[in-house]
């Protein structure tokens, strides 16, 4: 019988072009394989772009050599002058606007969104249907891009702040309580379960345990949150026709390049001190 079984495998192997290879020995065309199989998918993904840019008329080429003219375009114009300077005390106060709207929206949604993480998550939850709810809730506002929020809203609440805060907002509640659930299902549950046995209510094992260890990654998500906010809601005052964006169309349509220049130049390094400043709140708390 085992005889039988040892030919069956080594007429198997022959059947597929290689030696049978014993379990645990060097199998020199295992990285022959591993290689065809990517360089396979790299020629399918090429082959795919290669059909859509056809279907859509985008020519690759040309996109790559117009790419140099492109940058020295941007080199020349979008350089700003010393009379552009003078814009500052329009561009500066849009600009704060647009960041206290950021870290209102990213503060806002984080504070609801840990406490529905709490009690949606398998560990800690109030259990039922809730933690499916919470999760599919989560899931809706953060696959609806903040951009298609706007839109919506839009129509809702007019141009005006508070648009572009309650996208923002959205977009950063679905987002923050996925991240939060992930963070309370994976830590420890040592604690939490030693809080049970002494006969810790709910509000204790949450304050005692819960907390003290998510923390740290609770505030590592909110401080990633306003960088990516900061960012977002320039595109969303192209919409809202509010803070830094709305600066930066008005100069841009008005061919004044080099004040549209500034403005990119000033949401550059606004997005740059505030990167700086959530790995050092990182590196503190951590």
């Amino acid at each position: 019988m085992t005889e039988r079984v040892l030919q069956s495998a080594g007429f198997l192997s022959r059947l597929r072009g290689r030696r049978a290879v014993p379990r645990g020995a060097y199998d020199p065309s295992f990285f022959l394989r591993r290689t065809a199989a990517v360089v396979g998918m790299a020629l399918v993904f090429v082959a795919l772009g290669a059909l859509s840019g056809t279907y859509v008329g985008f020519d690759f080429m040309q996109a790559i050599l117009d790419v140099p003219g492109g940058l020295v375009w941007m080199a020349t114009q979008f350089v700003p002058s010393l009379t552009s300077l003078q814009k500052l005390d329009t561009i500066l106060p849009a600009l704060g606007s647009t960041i206290l709207a950021s870290i209102a929206s990213s503060c806002t949604a984080a504070v609801l969104a840990y406490i529905c993480a709490v009690l949606g998550s398998r560990s800690v939850g109030v259990g039922g249907p809730f933690p499916l709810i919470v999760r599919a809730v989560a899931s809706l506002f953060r696959h609806i891009p903040v951009v298609a929020w706007a839109f919506i809203l839009l129509f809702s609440f007019k141009q005006r702040e508070f648009t572009g805060f309650f996208a923002l907002f959205l977009t950063s509640f679905g987002y923050l309580t996925r991240c939060f659930l992930e963070s309370i299902d994976e830590m420890s549950a040592g604690p939490v379960e030693a809080l049970r046995a002494s006969g810790a209510t709910y509000g204790q094992i949450v304050a005692q345990a819960v907390v003290p260890m998510s923390i740290t990654s609770v505030i590592s998500w909110v401080m990633y949150m306003i960088e990516t906010n900061i960012r977002d809601a320039t595109l969303i005052g192209l919409l809202t026709g509010t803070g830094i964006g709305f600066v930066f169309d008005v100069y841009y349509k008005s061919f004044r390049y080099d004040i549209a220049g500034l403005v990119i130049l000033s949401i550059v390094l606004v997005v740059i001190a505030c990167e700086l400043t959530s790995n050092f709140v990182r590196r503190k708390v951590i």
